[in-house]
Protein backbone atom coordinates (compact mmCIF):
# COMPACT_ATOMS: atom_id res chain seq x y z
CA UNK A 1 0.00 0.00 0.00
CA UNK A 2 1.12 3.54 -0.79
CA UNK A 3 0.19 6.98 1.00
CA UNK A 4 -0.64 9.43 -1.50
CA UNK A 5 -0.54 13.01 0.07
CA UNK A 6 -0.64 16.41 -2.08
CA UNK A 7 -0.54 20.31 -1.05
CA UNK A 8 -2.86 20.44 -3.61
CA UNK A 9 -5.79 19.58 -1.88
CA UNK A 10 -6.81 19.91 1.69
CA UNK A 11 -4.70 18.31 4.66
CA UNK A 12 -6.59 15.49 6.17
CA UNK A 13 -8.27 16.12 9.64
CA UNK A 14 -7.23 13.45 11.44
CA UNK A 15 -4.92 10.63 11.79
CA UNK A 16 -5.63 9.46 7.98
CA UNK A 17 -4.29 9.91 4.24
CA UNK A 18 -5.93 11.84 1.59
CA UNK A 19 -6.14 8.07 -0.27
CA UNK A 20 -4.03 5.15 -0.46
CA UNK A 21 -3.14 3.01 -3.84
CA UNK A 22 -3.18 -0.79 -3.07
CA UNK A 23 -3.79 -3.66 -6.15
CA UNK A 24 -4.17 -0.76 -8.80
CA UNK A 25 -6.96 1.47 -7.14
CA UNK A 26 -7.01 4.37 -5.52
CA UNK A 27 -9.17 4.81 -2.21
CA UNK A 28 -9.60 8.50 -2.31
CA UNK A 29 -11.03 9.74 1.87
CA UNK A 30 -13.87 12.00 1.93
CA UNK A 31 -13.39 15.61 0.45
CA UNK A 32 -14.95 18.46 2.07
CA UNK A 33 -15.03 21.62 0.21
CA UNK A 34 -12.23 23.63 1.69
CA UNK A 35 -10.07 25.71 -0.31
CA UNK A 36 -6.17 24.18 0.33
CA UNK A 37 -4.83 27.57 0.35
CA UNK A 38 -7.01 28.86 3.28
CA UNK A 39 -8.54 25.66 5.11
CA UNK A 40 -11.43 27.72 4.48
CA UNK A 41 -14.73 26.67 2.51
CA UNK A 42 -14.54 28.01 -0.34
CA UNK A 43 -18.18 28.49 -0.37
CA UNK A 44 -21.46 28.18 1.78
CA UNK A 45 -23.70 26.74 -0.49
CA UNK A 46 -23.79 23.24 -1.55
CA UNK A 47 -23.19 23.85 -4.97
CA UNK A 48 -20.21 25.83 -4.28
CA UNK A 49 -18.70 23.33 -1.43
CA UNK A 50 -19.51 20.29 -4.32
CA UNK A 51 -17.78 22.07 -6.73
CA UNK A 52 -14.28 22.82 -4.62
CA UNK A 53 -14.94 18.80 -3.32
CA UNK A 54 -14.36 17.82 -6.89
CA UNK A 55 -11.72 20.01 -7.28
CA UNK A 56 -9.81 18.60 -4.20
CA UNK A 57 -10.58 14.99 -5.29
CA UNK A 58 -9.21 15.84 -8.82
CA UNK A 59 -6.00 17.10 -7.09
CA UNK A 60 -5.69 13.99 -5.23
CA UNK A 61 -6.40 11.90 -8.10
CA UNK A 62 -4.03 13.46 -9.93
CA UNK A 63 -1.39 13.32 -7.08
CA UNK A 64 -1.84 9.45 -7.80
CA UNK A 65 -1.76 9.39 -11.19
CA UNK A 66 -5.24 9.31 -12.03
CA UNK A 67 -8.08 11.24 -12.65
CA UNK A 68 -11.55 11.60 -12.25
CA UNK A 69 -12.12 10.07 -16.00
CA UNK A 70 -10.71 6.78 -13.93
CA UNK A 71 -13.16 6.91 -10.82
CA UNK A 72 -15.24 4.06 -10.94
CA UNK A 73 -16.90 4.32 -7.87
CA UNK A 74 -18.75 7.03 -5.73
CA UNK A 75 -20.03 8.24 -2.31
CA UNK A 76 -22.05 11.35 -1.65
CA UNK A 77 -22.97 12.63 1.92
CA UNK A 78 -25.35 15.23 1.87
CA UNK A 79 -26.34 16.95 4.69
CA UNK A 80 -29.78 17.81 2.94
CA UNK A 81 -31.10 15.95 0.04
CA UNK A 82 -33.22 18.91 -1.09
CA UNK A 83 -29.81 19.66 -2.40
CA UNK A 84 -29.61 16.77 -4.61
CA UNK A 85 -30.31 19.08 -8.26
CA UNK A 86 -27.68 21.33 -6.68
CA UNK A 87 -25.40 18.34 -6.48
CA UNK A 88 -26.11 16.79 -9.51
CA UNK A 89 -25.21 19.97 -11.51
CA UNK A 90 -21.69 20.01 -10.74
CA UNK A 91 -21.18 16.62 -10.43
CA UNK A 92 -22.17 16.36 -13.93
CA UNK A 93 -19.85 19.43 -14.68
CA UNK A 94 -16.94 17.96 -13.04
CA UNK A 95 -17.66 13.93 -14.70
CA UNK A 96 -18.78 15.09 -17.92
CA UNK A 97 -20.20 12.13 -19.94
CA UNK A 98 -17.88 9.69 -17.48
CA UNK A 99 -20.75 7.87 -15.10
CA UNK A 100 -19.05 6.00 -12.18
CA UNK A 101 -21.17 3.87 -10.03
CA UNK A 102 -22.34 6.02 -7.30
CA UNK A 103 -24.50 5.86 -3.77
CA UNK A 104 -26.15 8.97 -2.09
CA UNK A 105 -26.93 9.57 1.93
CA UNK A 106 -28.03 12.19 3.91
CA UNK A 107 -26.42 12.32 7.28
CA UNK A 108 -26.82 14.85 10.31
CA UNK A 109 -23.57 16.31 10.42
CA UNK A 110 -20.47 16.18 8.74
CA UNK A 111 -16.68 17.47 9.78
CA UNK A 112 -16.70 21.35 10.09
CA UNK A 113 -20.44 21.24 9.54
CA UNK A 114 -19.64 21.07 5.62
CA UNK A 115 -22.65 20.85 3.38
CA UNK A 116 -21.38 18.05 1.39
CA UNK A 117 -18.52 15.31 1.37
CA UNK A 118 -17.57 12.94 -1.51
CA UNK A 119 -15.11 9.90 -1.67
CA UNK A 120 -14.31 7.60 -4.54
CA UNK A 121 -12.31 4.14 -5.56
CA UNK A 122 -10.38 5.16 -8.66
CA UNK A 123 -8.44 3.20 -11.06
CA UNK A 124 -4.74 3.91 -10.40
Amino acid sequence: MQSIATAAAPAALGPYAQAVMAGGLVFCSGQLGLDPATGQFAATDTAGQARQVLRNLAAVLAAAGSSLGQVVKVTVFLTDLNDFAALNAEYAAAFGDHKPARSTVEVSRLPKDARVEIECIAVG
